[in-house]
């Protein structure tokens, strides 16, 4: 059944499974095996979830954790206490949410005693569930869900403006931090005019490098749940080839200045500050997407603007900075 054909309004209990395995707490491996075996689990997604003597949630039990236990040993030291649930007063928005965020395929609903009063799984709003064991399928099925699940938010101009334009204010702050600072160093541009026809250049790299990077950690943080293990891991890796890119560009930069205006100083300047902004501008396109994913914020709102602004003050400055340094030292 599909996500549209149903109203996403409801109350989610006129959508939830009731064939499912629920065990108690307090029953062997053997006593469990034996209830599953004589069970009748339908066709749907397939979770044991363990309940205590009032039927309240306690767990979720992993199948590998159930047939490779000891024979003696009770459900209650086997399950997974750490257990997403969705409130019984959900409605199928909330569900459709719950799993975007979570890309579980199955959730189990609880009332306000945490009783356990069904499962609700990801076949309410798809039918695509024939092989979501490969990780790809399982990634474009979520993916399609959070298409469809925002279908129905139909915001109103005034609503996308308020929800768009807190971001843009970013750029407008980064523009005004860059015409400070090119007032700054007034007497550097005036020094060499050649760092100010390729002013232009070095921002529209920083902002390219950090598009792209900001485009493949977005990527990224769809999958996971960043670390910061993971975090420096990436950026060891990122950081390679940023490296790789600001060489090139810096030196093909600098060749250009030095064709157009001679070899001299100016040249290495330009050249210089265009590698060092472009490995700014990688471990920014990593930094602030993931500081974002990590608060909780909205990434397709928040990420490019904010990026870019700031990529935008730190190309600037290290453009100025090394052309004071050099040029006026």
């Amino acid at each position: 059944m599909k996500a549209g054909e149903k109203e996403f309004s409801d109350n989610i209990m006129a959508y939830v499974r009731k064939d499912f395995f629920k065990l108690r707490q307090d029953l062997s491996v053997d006593q469990a095996l034996d209830q599953v075996r004589s069970g009748a689990p339908g066709d749907g997604i397939l979770y044991l979830y363990v309940v205590d003597e009032h039927d309240r949630l306690v767990g979720v039990l992993p199948t590998r954790r159930l047939l490779t236990a000891p024979h003696g040993v009770t459900l209650q030291g086997l399950a997974v206490t750490s257990v997403v649930a969705i409130t019984s007063r959900a409605t199928v928005q909330d569900a459709c949410e719950m799993f975007i965020k979570h890309k579980y395929l199955a959730f189990p609903v609880v009332d306000d005693d945490l009783k356990l009063a069904g499962l609700i799984d990801i076949s309410l709003f798809t039918e695509e569930i024939a092989d979501v064991t490969e990780r790809s399928k399982a990634d474009e099925l979520f993916e399609l869900l959070g298409f469809r699940a925002s279908e129905p938010k139909k915001a109103s101009p005034l609503q996308l403006w308020r929800h768009r334009f807190p971001w843009l204010l970013t750029t407008i702050a980064s523009g005004t931090i860059c015409a400070f600072l090119a007032a700054a160093f007034e007497k550097t541009l005036a020094h060499s005019i050649v760092l100010a026809f390729f002013l232009t250049l070095v921002l529209a790299l920083g902002e390219s490098v950090s598009i792209q990077s900001m485009s493949l950690t977005i990527q990224r943080l769809r999958f996971l749940h960043p670390s910061f293990k993971w975090y420096f891991d990436t950026l060891r890796h990122d950081l390679s080839t940023a490296l790789l890119l600001a060489l090139s560009c810096g030196i093909i930069v600098g060749l250009v200045v030095s064709v157009l205006h001679g070899f001299s100083m100016p040249s290495l300047v330009v050249g210089a500050s265009v590698a060092l902004s472009l490995l700014s501008a990688a471990t920014l396109g990593l930094t602030v997407p993931t500081i974002l994913h990590a608060l909780k914020l909205d990434l397709k709102m928040a990420a490019g603007p904010l990026t870019l602004a700031i990529a935008d003050a730190f190309t600037i400055l290290i453009y100025l900075l090394i052309g004071a340094f050099v040029l006026q030292s």
